[in-house]
């Protein structure tokens, strides 16, 4: 977590795809430990890197197993995929503002929280 107090700032905004809004970085932190408790296997490939003036565009693929409480769902323990895209603004060196994306629904899907379409 050192990493955060370096690179975020401390009245950071994080939305959240969910719809909430994480102000300040201790909220952004204890939503990033959430998260590494609930994929303590997780991996992120950056797949793209945009940066212009004060944006930065990332858009990565976050893989691991779903061993803990995540959005309410009490663990799976399957395996999921996501592609995520990132849209982060930038300020005196540091990040100030970030806004998330991904396919929710897949999501769900991959921890059979909601079943798959038949073929």
């Amino acid at each position: 977590m050192a990493v955060v107090d370096e690179t975020c700032a401390s009245n950071i905004v994080f939305h959240d795809p969910s719809g909430r809004d994480i102000r300040g970085l201790q909220g952004f932190k204890q939503s990033l430990s959430e998260l590494f408790e609930a994929f303590p296997d997780i991996h992120i490939t950056i797949d793209d890197l945009i940066i212009e003036a004060d944006k930065a565009v990332i858009r990565y693929t976050m893989a691991g197993t779903h061993k803990g409480p995540r959005m309410g769902i009490p663990a799976t323990n399957k395996k999921v995929t996501l592609s995520v895209i990132v849209i982060d603004r930038v300020a005196g060196c540091k990040f100030v503002e970030c806004w998330q994306m991904f396919d929710t629904l897949g999501f769900m899907q991959q921890l059979g929280v909601i079943p798959t379409p038949k073929k």
